[in-house]
């Protein structure tokens, strides 16, 4: 069981998507970092006059019900739904890094303690955890960032402690145990460097399930608030204009489907590159 099912899409390994899962993952983080500057019209300026427009030239996918240039608020809104999504990956790993370090040379207790703490969050369903605590937090991008930490973190530490204990098992461990190197010490300089290649593949993977999450959560109302170009903001604002307007939900679905898709192949990549058990499959 796990605190939190990231959703993943399936696909078959093949070469030339790990090659260019890669250069494909920089770019959307290009995007994000610089989407703002290269937005042909300010995504905020609401101008009812143009009101949903058809995909054409001007607005070449179209505008929403304010009469807002939706290509702009995309670019703007990479900035908020990408890296805010690896914000959370980052934070959560870090958080399940310091518990398993903990729960490694805590001794018997310690680790006890914090893997029955890791089980109580990982019995909550981690959707279910993350609405709850993002509404009673107060909707808001903030929310939703602590919200999923707190949902992402067990299934880290759990990772993370089963790699620590198969590490401290290592020969070189023993023999700097009996030299008399303190635990502290150890795990910060041997045991945790060489103990992170599956922490990062996951984290890698993870990104892509973050950025549907956090889509999701913004469309239910509780992520980034009006007026923030936020993605899944964006899908929730086309609802009522699928029919008559399919633009103004359509294109931040494929954007939000689109990054999944690299993402997650970024983290196939790099599993492949990391894991020796893959081979060349």
């Amino acid at each position: 069981m796990t605190a939190m099912t990231l959703p993943r899409i399936a696909l078959p390994r093949i070469p030339l998507l790990d090659r260019l899962a890669i250069p494909a993952a920089a770019l959307f983080l290009l995007i994000a970092l610089v989407g703002p500057w290269l937005a042909p019209h300010d995504p905020y300026q609401v101008d009812l006059s143009q009101a949903l427009q058809a995909p054409g030239p001007g607005h070449w996918l179209g505008t929403d019900a304010a009469g807002r240039d939706i290509l702009s608020r995309l670019l703007a809104g990479a900035r908020t739904t990408v890296l805010s999504s690896i914000v959370v990956v980052v934070f959560a790993a870090v958080v399940g890094i310091v518990v398993a370090a903990l729960a490694a040379i805590g001794g018997r207790w310690a680790d006890e303690i914090l893997m029955r703490v890791c089980d109580i969050f990982l019995s909550i369903p981690g959707m279910i955890l993350a609405l709850g605590i993002a509404a009673a937090l107060g909707p808001s991008l903030r929310s939703t960032i602590i919200a999923l930490v707190v949902a992402l973190w067990p299934p880290f530490a759990r990772l993370v402690r089963a790699v620590l204990r198969e590490t401290m098992a290592s020969t070189y461990v023993e023999s700097a145990r009996v030299m008399g190197v303190p635990a502290r010490r150890l795990m910060a300089r041997h045991v945790l460097p060489n103990s992170l290649d599956s922490l990062y593949v996951q984290a890698a993977l993870d990104v892509s399930g973050v950025i549907v999450l956090m889509s999701g959560l913004s469309f239910l109302g509780v992520g980034a608030q009006p007026p923030s170009a936020d993605w899944g903001a964006m899908v929730a604002d086309g609802r009522e204009f699928v029919t008559t307007a399919w633009w103004v939900a359509t294109v931040p679905g494929i954007a939000i489907t689109l990054t999944a898709v690299v993402f997650g192949l970024f983290g196939d990549a790099l599993r492949s590159k990391l894991d020796p058990t893959l081979g060349d499959a």
